[in-house]
């Protein structure tokens, strides 16, 4: 972090516990042109800055998801095209992977579909990607359909869909009920899997 104002300071350091990533604080006058660190700051100090490696205070106002999405795109960018993976676990506590630049950025569950679908939309909005793509595990496919009839709905662009053999996902872990770790690792899996290749099409564009 580089900034003087002590608000930003604040904002930054409670995000960054948030979401468990170290830090050091420095003055934007010792930042150099080879410093090759993400650099968080104002944008008023931004001006003293020699570094393209820059978030801003006023992209740290999104969710925690979207945030970690936007360092890993600061930092990975170069390195590969941008895809969005999303792998869903669907039963009675649904699990979450959201990959991106191939680096996981949430690992959650959802006891309501309803609110699922509208955090996923927020991503697919939040997240810039080349390639966006949701799978689903095939296990039950009551709940895989109306989270995609619902991903539909709420989400006014495209994407890719896959519905996934989920078998062997559920791994026999200690404790697997726990806060549903099981459902959250069988996302995980789900978004390393390959299925069947859906393109799904807002409905204002299929009249």
């Amino acid at each position: 972090m580089a900034t003087v104002s002590g608000k930003s300071y604040f904002k930054f350091v409670n995000i960054l516990r948030c979401l468990k990533l170290n830090y050091d604080s420095v003055l934007p006058e010792e930042i150099t042109s080879s410093d090759k660190r993400l650099i968080l700051t104002t944008v008023h100090e931004s001006s003293k800055i020699p570094t393209n490696l820059v978030l801003l205070d006023d992209e740290f106002n999104y969710h925690p998801t979207i945030i970690r999405a936007k360092i890993v795109e600061k930092l990975y960018s170069r390195c590969s095209p941008s895809s969005l993976v999303i792998g869903i676990d669907p039963g009675s506590r649904v699990g979450l992977s959201v990959f991106y630049y191939e680096k996981e950025i949430e690992s959650s569950f959802y006891t309501s579909t309803d609110d699922l679908v509208s955090h996923i939309v927020k991503i697919l909005v939040g997240i810039n990607a080349q390639r966006k793509v949701v799978k689903i595990g095939n296990g039950s496919m009551r709940i895989a359909r109306h989270i995609v009839n619902s991903l539909n709905l709420g989400f006014c662009s495209h994407f890719e869909l896959e519905f996934v053999d989920e078998r062997k996902t559920s791994l026999k872990i200690r404790n697997y009920n726990k806060r549903g770790e099981r459902d959250k690792i069988s996302a995980r899996f789900i978004t390393k899997r390959e299925g069947p290749r859906h393109l799904i099409l807002p409905l204002s564009r299929m009249g």
